[in-house]
């Protein structure tokens, strides 16, 4: 077995992106930051652009496809609701898809494989004053490039984002609910690498106030009980608080839910245990695998696929996500559920499976014995019945398989189903 050093060595000769990518990245860059800002200045609008994301601050990692994260910062002047729509006349007539969002922006293919986002933001002076998230981009990319600038950090970065990837925790959308790009730069910058970051998670790590990881890398706060009295708490709810260097009354993790974290604790416990560059490899859900163990067990096993018209991303995501989760809650309801899982396909669509036991035994409350119209009712209704603190019960199972519930459940739902937007539900396994 190889030790985690040659394999860490390994994966960064991997996602390392190919001096042609970034060469060809470069070039796209330069050709349309040129043309922009010409554009820019001939319509007398009050705007500077700069580049962001991961391929400014040089924590990109290899992909088949690269996004880059592009921001035309408008002044103060520009009312919130007219940035999108200024952006959007001065990328025309370029070809780009619009992108809803609390504020819209903009997606195009400038190369084969390479793609630009961009972005408006507003030009504020101190981060208190942003009226948008991506407001403080400007000010998250200056602090990284100020703070890190050697190689070994940023590979050290690199591997986490590349870890992270693999183990369907890195990203900020509301599907993933995991670590976003700018929040795993920080943790690198204070844990120094991603060794002692993934050792630090691994283990059950010293809570503090409130059962919560804080961690402070400015020292903003005098103690970290204070940072529960300043901060919103509806930002609170994540395993880990982080503050923002740039900014100290908004947790960077506050996407991070306590199911992803879990996840990704169990994957860097895993790695530790048994160290192998698979750990880096992104995962599918084995369906067949999957289904074959149920078999064996004498569970049901069922894969269905559902599919959205929202915007795919975040939109398309999100609406897929809590759609399997509200099916979850009703199978729930009647099925030991042994197992679940979910996959969005990049798309508006997703795939996701159910395993489950026996049936459960449902149990059903009924009146009053006061209420003797309604007890006639229930007796009616129901043949084993039973009193407890004068109102009457009843326990009944589903005489229905997994599927069958599914299908007549589809059939009651329709309404339902149309209003959470989804737009086609099917059994496929």
């Amino acid at each position: 077995m190889k030790n985690i050093n040659s394999i860490l060595k390994e994966i960064l000769k991997k996602i390392e992106p190919p001096s042609d990518d970034i060469r060809k990245i470069k070039y796209s860059l330069e050709g349309f930051l040129k043309k922009t800002k010409k554009k820019i200045r001939a319509m007398k609008i009050f705007a500077e652009v700069f580049v962001g994301g991961s391929f400014a601050k040089g924590t990109i990692i290899k992909k088949d496809h690269y996004d880059i994260d592009i921001f035309i910062r408008f002044d103060k002047r520009y009312k919130n609701d007219e940035l999108s729509k200024l952006t959007e006349r001065i990328l025309k007539p370029m070809n780009f898809t619009k992108i809803h969002g609390s504020r819209d922006y903009f997606k195009t293919e400038v190369s084969k494989g390479i793609f630009f986002e961009i972005i408006p933001v507003k030009k504020v002076r101190n981060p208190k004053e942003a009226e948008n998230i991506t407001d403080l981009s400007f000010f998250h990319v200056n602090y990284i490039k100020k703070k890190i600038k050697s190689k070994k950090t940023l590979d050290e970065i690199r591997l986490t984002k590349a870890f992270c990837y693999a183990n369907n925790c890195y990203g900020a959308e509301s599907y993933v609910s995991g670590f976003s790009g700018y929040g795993l730069e920080l943790l690198i910058y204070h844990y120094k690498s991603f060794m002692n970051f993934i050792k630090s998670m691994a283990k059950d790590t010293k809570k503090d106030v409130n059962n919560k990881v804080i961690i402070d890398i400015e020292r903003y706060y005098k103690n970290k009980a204070q940072v529960l009295l300043d901060i919103n708490s509806a930002k609170l709810q994540s395993p880990i608080i982080l503050i923002d260097p740039t900014y100290k009354q908004r947790n960077v993790l506050a996407a991070l839910s306590e199911e992803t974290f879990r996840k990704f604790k169990e994957s860097c416990k895993k790695f530790l245990k048994n160290p192998d560059i698979k750990a880096f490899e992104v995962k599918k859900i084995d369906f067949e695998a999957i289904k074959e163990n149920a078999k064996n067990k004498r569970y049901e096993f069922i894969l269905l696929e559902a599919k959205t018209d929202r915007q795919e991303g975040d939109i398309a995501g999100s609406k897929l996500l809590k759609f399997y989760k509200h099916l979850a809650e009703e199978i729930g309801k009647y099925f030991e559920v042994k197992g679940r899982g979910f996959e969005y396909l990049k798309g508006k669509s997703t795939r996701f499976f159910f395993v489950v036991g026996r049936n459960k035994e449902i149990l059903v409350q009924g009146p009053s014995l006061k209420q003797e119209e309604h007890v006639k009712r229930f007796r009616n209704k129901y043949k084993k019945i039973f009193i407890k603190n004068d109102r009457l019960y009843t326990k009944y199972k589903i005489n229905l398989t997994l599927r069958q519930f599914i299908e007549n459940w589809r059939q009651k739902n329709k309404r339902i189903i149309s209003d959470m937007a989804i737009r086609e539900m099917r059994i496929i396994g």
